[in-house]
């Protein structure tokens, strides 16, 4: 009974979504907004747990085209 009250729950706000989204009345701003706030917050929620893997990519790849170029 729970899950299905959960994912009712995650249907309308999908649904609500949808409708912002596709909303030609102004609306559509709004919802692009929060589109683009939830991007930002998944992509620093993923640069704090991963930052230190991230920092050693980037440092072996600044070390490769280093020795490519001496």
């Amino acid at each position: 009974m729970m899950m299905t009250t959960l994912k009712n729950k995650i249907r309308m706000v999908g649904l609500k979504a949808r409708n912002v989204l596709a909303n030609p009345s102004g609306d559509q701003m709004t919802g692009w907004l929060i589109v683009v706030l939830i991007v930002v917050v998944v992509g620093a929620v993923f640069m704090t747990l991963y930052q230190g893997s991230i920092t050693q990519i980037w440092n072996s790849i600044v070390t490769k085209i280093t020795n490519l170029l001496n």
